[in-house]
């Protein structure tokens, strides 16, 4: 059968959000500067689903750096892999300063997120390995447990009874040349609520095992000093490799893990990802600095965003909307419904409201449930999430008669 004839009767798993939707409900252009006010398809919006969370995005100051940075350097320097030609003094600097701030003695730069962890994890296991997961896993941990060639078990999510199962089966198959090696998120980016990250790391006194923690979320949120979820939950120190991405809380492209020494020096050498790919650009690790410095600078920008965060989920629930238990800013609105109540939901706000928000059916959450994410940042201010309460009230009749109806 030709390749391409077969990829026609495989659709993608989101049927109607990328065939009909496209566009709209998937690869929808917001369009103007970068905040919490853009426009979509012509009209102005309230933004609800940027992972800004700090706001540094639309920093005047930061776009000054942008560009000075981009004008010394170019966007092409430096040239090759850092293993070869395109290692600077900036990467370095960067990376003693990533490793500080997630209060561990070594860090590696990564280009990207996804990638970087699904190399990251393809490095440290090979055959003779044990792989356990949480099974709310971020895409990229399923797809680097792939690469994997460990023995891979996973998890019930956040649920520590069956983390012991996995764990102690683990230990009883392992061989004197095997390792185990469990991922589990800081966040999790739908849901919104933190990993049992205290309740795996105790099992250590129990089974030996390394703990990697992808904390893409909490990186710049989370934490009296915004270094993440390990610190908020006082556990920084069990997480044996600590992910962290810069997509998200700093507004760029770029990742990095942090660990000990002898783990980031292997890494440097094992993630093909890194190795034979052009190293990061100058402008990017000269902005990633200056990010990371502003950030450390201005706790209150952390406070606005926890601010917002409460007004917005405490306005929601007094409407009627149920939200789901989150730790972190990220905001979750669930109700009973079908993929084409979350459509008809996120094109009223929209059309009628001027609210962006996004939205989740079947696969992603259990069938029969519509999951609304909103993400409050530091930039939002009173009156945006004034409007936004305003709209989620108006059609909270809609809604809550469609969930009737579906549930009986």
């Amino acid at each position: 059968m030709d390749l391409f004839d077969k990829l026609e009767g495989r659709p993608s798993p989101l049927g109607p959000f990328t065939s009909e939707g496209y566009g709209y409900y998937t690869f929808p252009k917001l369009e103007g500067p970068l905040g919490p006010e853009m426009q979509f398809n012509g009209k102005d919006m309230i933004v609800w689903s940027i992972n800004d969370y700090l706001g540094v995005g639309s920093n005047a100051e930061i776009k000054k750096i942008d560009a000075e940075a981009t004008a010394k350097y170019s966007l092409s320097s430096p040239m090759g892999a850092r293993l070869m030609t395109g290692n600077t003094t900036e990467h370095e600097l960067l990376e003693q300063e990533l490793a500080a701030f997630s209060h561990k003695p070594a860090a590696q730069l990564l280009n990207f997120g996804y990638q970087g962890i699904m190399s990251v994890i393809h490095a440290l296991t090979d055959r003779n390995d044990f792989l356990i997961y949480d099974e709310l896993s971020h895409a990229c941990i399923v797809d680097g447990k792939q690469l994997s060639m460990a023995d891979k078990s996973v998890f019930k999510h956040n649920d520590i009874e069956s983390f012991k199962k996995q764990l102690f089966r683990a230990a009883s198959k392992k061989k004197d040349n095997s390792s185990i090696l469990v991922i589990t998120e800081g966040v999790f980016g739908m849901t919104g609520d933190l990993g049992i990250l205290n309740e795996i790391i105790e099992l250590k006194k129990e089974v030996p095992f390394r703990l990697l923690v992808d904390d893409a979320h909490g990186f710049g949120t989370l934490g009296n000093d915004g270094s993440g979820t390990g610190t908020h939950l006082g556990c920084q120190d069990g997480i044996d490799i600590y992910f962290g991405t810069f997509a998200k809380a700093v507004a760029l492209i770029g990742a990095f893990v942090s660990s000990e020494p002898r783990v980031i020096e292997f890494l440097k050498a094992n993630v093909r990802s890194q190795v034979f790919a052009k190293s990061l650009p100058m402008p990017i690790v000269v902005t990633a600095r200056e990010r990371l410095k502003m950030i450390k600078q201005n706790p209150q920008w952390r406070e606005k965003l926890w601010e917002n965060t409460i007004k917005l989920r405490e306005g929601l629930q007094k409407i009627g909307y149920t939200g789901l238990p989150s730790e972190s800013p990220v905001t979750p609105v669930l109700t009973q419904g079908s993929t084409d109540l979350c459509q008809d939901i996120m094109r009223k706000l929209r059309e009628e409201h001027g609210v962006f928000v996004s939205g989740v059916a079947y696969p992603v959450v259990p069938r029969g449930t519509v999951l609304i994410r909103l993400i409050p940042t530091a930039a939002h201010n009173d009156e945006h999430i004034e409007k936004t309460l305003e709209a989620f009230d108006s059609i909270k009749d809609f809604v809550f008669a469609a969930a009737a109806e579906i549930a009986s």
